[in-house]
């Protein structure tokens, strides 16, 4: 069995006192589902005090990006050591809002996970396909190569620690969610893809996330899923109410 990961992406969200507030009541909740693993993504300014909020709980620290060069004349930006520094245990990399608005490429996503892995961060490695390119048939050329791209000459043992997130272009912030067998047809697609490149030790031991308007009325249906193994969610990791619920999934 794969231990369930739900994580909160605040993007550019929450104040420092505002981002303690809501990581104290996130702690709260958190700590009545110990059969399952939880990280929240604050923004960069709020990392640290967040930490010290989460210490002795079990609430994971998650940055919401990272700079491939551990240091460097690059001006605005944060280095994976530096966010391990932070207390960071988890970082999104290749996020849509960060390909489509920033222009990240697959090549740079790659950089990213490679900097994550090598400072003991768990990338979040971001997947999915847009409105038109699945409306043309084309969801899974998509997603085999993003995952080609953002993966090449890694090996097995270098990306145990990885996770990958499924999140259609179309379903982030638009309150469309993927069905549950859409959802769950892409994420076997996902598992199988990486059983055939790295072994099916790694495949079936993936966790796979899914993320597109996750909230607290279809939490539940998502998790029941076979090949869900949890979620990364947006407008709703924003509440501790609506949060709390999606923690606190039950199991169908």
């Amino acid at each position: 069995m794969i231990r369930p990961l739900i994580a909160g992406n605040w993007k550019m969200h929450k104040t420092i006192p505002e981002a303690v507030k809501l990581a104290t009541r996130i702690r709260e909740s958190a700590a009545a589902c110990p059969d399952r693993d939880v990280a929240i993504a604050p923004s960069f300014t709020a990392l640290r005090p967040t930490a010290e909020v989460l210490r002795g709980s079990n609430v994971r620290l998650c940055a919401q990006n990272v700079h491939p060069a551990p240091q460097g004349a690059f001006t605005g930006e944060v280095s994976a050591p530096m966010l391990a520094d932070a207390g960071c245990q988890y970082v999104i990399v290749g996020h849509s809002e960060r390909r489509t608005l920033f222009g990240e490429t697959d090549e740079l996503v790659r950089a990213k996970i490679q900097a994550s892995l090598q400072s003991s961060l768990m990338p979040i490695f971001c997947v999915g396909e847009s409105l038109a390119e699945r409306e043309d048939g084309r969801t899974f050329d998509v997603l085999e190569r993003q995952l080609k791209g953002g993966l090449n000459n890694f090996q097995a043992a270098d990306i145990r620690h990885l996770v990958v997130a499924y999140e259609p272009v179309w379903a982030i912030g638009t309150g469309k969610t993927a069905t549950p067998d859409q959802a769950q047809e892409v994420h076997v697609f996902i598992r199988r893809m990486m059983s055939r490149t790295f072994g099916t030790d790694l495949g079936d031991s993936l966790t796979i996330l899914y993320g597109g308007s996750v909230n607290p009325k279809n939490i539940d249906i998502l998790m029941a899923c076979e090949d869900i193994n949890g979620v990364l969610v947006g407008g709703a990791s924003l509440e501790a109410e609506s949060f709390g619920r999606i923690v606190g999934f039950q199991k169908l």
